[in-house]
């Protein structure tokens, strides 16, 4: 069993960070997924490959991939830095702006 252990990126639809601290543990699929001829759905005769387990930290994620004898590859995040504007949003409204204020 080949699996991989990473930390989730954040979703493309917000800019929160949340479910982003945990670590998963996910299987990558055996056999390639066939076209079922009479519906057109994809399917997969795998079923290791719907399997993504949560953990609090890496070292647990490896830990259990050690002792079930899972060959797991660890990816480490890339993690982006902190886009923090000084004044933050409320600048965008303060009195004292300099310059027109356009939207």
């Amino acid at each position: 069993m080949r699996a991989r252990i990473f930390q989730p990126a954040k979703t493309a639809m917000s800019s929160g960070t949340a479910k982003t601290k945990g670590w998963v543990l996910e299987f990558a699929p055996d056999s390639a997924r066939a076209v079922d001829p009479l519906m057109g759905w994809t399917s997969s005769s795998d079923t290791q490959s719907q399997v993504r387990m949560s953990f609090d930290t890496k070292e647990a994620a490896m830990d259990y991939a050690r002792d079930n004898g899972i060959d797991a590859q660890v990816q480490e995040p890339n993690k982006r830095k902190p886009n923090i504007r000084m004044g933050g949003y409320g600048e965008n409204f303060a009195t004292g702006r300099r310059g027109a204020w356009t939207h």
